[in-house]
């Protein structure tokens, strides 16, 4: 399975799993708090905020558009920081995939 396929697999499974912990909001933060330019808007957003209105809905956009993703991505080290305890441990192994599937080949 390419890396395109497994990231299009992923990001409904992390739409459930921030569902199941209680970390998916049900209104979206104010414009000004996504206009971020601090990485994972780390000034505005809460980390799971960050996932549900800026993660997702750009790789879901980029992906429906057939757009190249960029070059890497890395959100389980600070999924790491910002969930410390084992309750989480899905979490961060679900976003764990969703790094290594973005490095894997394009036909792979």
């Amino acid at each position: 399975m390419d890396s395109r396929t497994r990231i299009a697999r992923l990001l409904p499974e992390l739409e459930v799993e921030l569902r199941a912990r209680d970390l998916w909001s049900a209104h979206a933060p104010p414009p000004q708090a996504l206009a971020s330019t601090q990485p994972f808007c780390v000034d505005t957003l809460a980390f799971e905020q960050w996932l549900q209105f800026v993660f997702l809905p750009r790789v879901e956009a980029l992906l429906a558009a057939g757009a190249a993703l960029p070059a890497g991505c890395a959100i389980a080290a600070m999924g790491e920081i910002r969930f410390t305890d084992r309750d989480h441990a899905a979490l961060i192994a679900l976003l764990r995939a969703i790094d290594e599937a973005w490095c894997l080949p394009p036909s792979a």
